[in-house]
């Protein structure tokens, strides 16, 4: 049985554990790289790195920015019906591939998930595709259309990455 004592204690200390165990899933050297090397530093991100390569979106995600990337990680895209990741890495389907994967960046702001909570109402940031994104909060989880932001605020030298556990489609 938890007394009064054991909660001042224990949920703290819970809450210090749960906020390690996140620091562990960041990776410590994202500051010190952009966007696609702290993606490729993660190791959550191999196939979105292999899309942007085949896309030609690399020297793009290097740039100055700064920006704010939706990253689904490797689970989010095996989400997808199989067979859709191979279709879409073959050059003649580059164009699609470009159209969504610029769906999940934004341009010119680096967006925090504290920012993002602390917003009252939904807001729609246009993307570097062209279409916006619906950014909202439900039940204390930061929701990019009807994906979840599970991994927030992954810093990089010219931005920040969002994991997210669906791939958008514009």
């Amino acid at each position: 049985m938890l007394t009064q004592f054991s909660c001042k204690v224990i949920l703290p200390v819970a809450a210090l554990a749960a906020l390690s165990a996140f620091a562990l899933a960041t990776p410590a050297q994202a500051q010190t790289g952009d966007i696609v090397q702290t993606a490729v530093k993660a190791g959550k991100f191999k196939t979105l790195v292999a899309a942007l390569k085949a896309a030609g979106l690399v020297s793009t995600l290097k740039g100055a920015g700064p920006f704010t990337v939706f990253a689904p990680t490797d689970s989010a895209f095996a989400k997808l019906p199989k067979g859709t990741v191979a279709m879409l890495l073959k050059p003649a389907n580059k164009p699609k591939l470009i159209k969504i994967l610029t769906y999940h960046v934004i341009r010119g702001a680096a967006v925090s998930a504290a920012q993002a909570m602390a917003m009252k109402s939904p807001t729609s940031p246009p993307t570097v595709e062209g279409k916006t994104l619906q950014i909202r909060t439900i039940g204390g989880h930061v929701k990019v259309n009807n994906a979840t932001v599970i991994i927030p605020d992954v810093k990089a030298t010219n931005g920040v990455i969002h994991a997210i556990d669906t791939v958008l489609i514009p």
